[in-house]
């Protein structure tokens, strides 16, 4: 039996991991720079790159990461992108890059992003990143059915606790799902785990709900839900499988 070398954990009251064996790598996904652009006709959003740059040093000065690991969906646009959306992501990047080494999984709002990057910021494939049988991915690409791996971290999905009744609702939330891994990976036996990330950008969570990443993302689309729990950023569990669609 392989026995992971990688240990996983919450940052506590941020949406952000920590994985930790050799090294110690910080993951947080879906910063979509620039989103509240669409809004500041209607005055309800201002500029949130302040904010993302300084919770991001925080963590990495209280948990002292060796590299940040992004799981993609850095900028907000797809297609062109902003000036104050571009000059933004430079921004963060170039504050962020002072600090710790920075490797970028792109997603599907990452298009042409490359020209928006420091030389010194590694890139990978969109199929993602393995580390000790951990598929690291922003969710919204099929993996090869080849692979061998126990766990899978994604992006994606943007989960957002969505309960009228609840103090809770609108707010970002972690979702553990256990499964078959036959499910993605045919003619392969055991179990699999699949972690989602929330996005790391706080005012984004309230705007997620008309949208169901479920679809969206082939690994969500493919997967039964055995298991699963739903759990606070303060790290409480807040559900099981039967609210997977308040989440995502």
């Amino acid at each position: 039996m392989y026995i992971l070398m990688y240990e996983l954990k919450i940052v506590p009251f941020k949406p952000a991991l920590i994985l930790e064996g050799i090294k110690k790598h910080l993951i947080i996904s879906d910063l979509h720079i620039g989103f509240e652009n669409t809004l500041l006709p209607n005055n309800n959003m201002t500029r949130t790159i302040k904010d993302i740059i300084s919770d991001v040093e925080h963590i990495i000065n209280e948990e002292k990461p060796n590299s940040l690991i992004i799981l993609g969906d850095v900028k907000s646009s797809i297609c062109d992108i902003p000036l104050n959306e571009q000059n933004d992501i430079c921004l963060f990047f170039e504050k962020i890059t002072q600090k710790i080494n920075v490797m970028l999984i792109p997603g599907n709002h990452d298009g042409d992003i490359e020209k928006l990057l420091p030389s010194d910021i590694t890139v990978t494939s969109s199929m993602g990143l393995i580390i000790d049988k951990i598929l690291l991915t922003h969710g919204h690409v099929k993996p090869s059915t080849k692979l061998n791996i126990d766990k899978i971290i994604m992006g994606h999905a943007h989960p957002t606790f969505f309960s009228d009744r609840s103090i809770l609702n609108g707010m970002p939330v972690w979702v553990s799902i256990q499964t078959n891994k036959d499910c993605l990976f045919p003619s392969t036996t055991g179990m699999l785990e699949i972690t989602i990330v929330p996005s790391f950008n706080k005012y984004f969570h309230s705007m997620s709900r008309k949208s169901n990443h479920t679809y969206n993302s082939p690994i969500l689309r493919r997967t039964k839900y055995l298991s699963a729990k739903i759990v606070s950023l303060d790290g409480a569990i807040i559900g099981d499988e039967t609210m997977i669609n308040n989440v995502i």
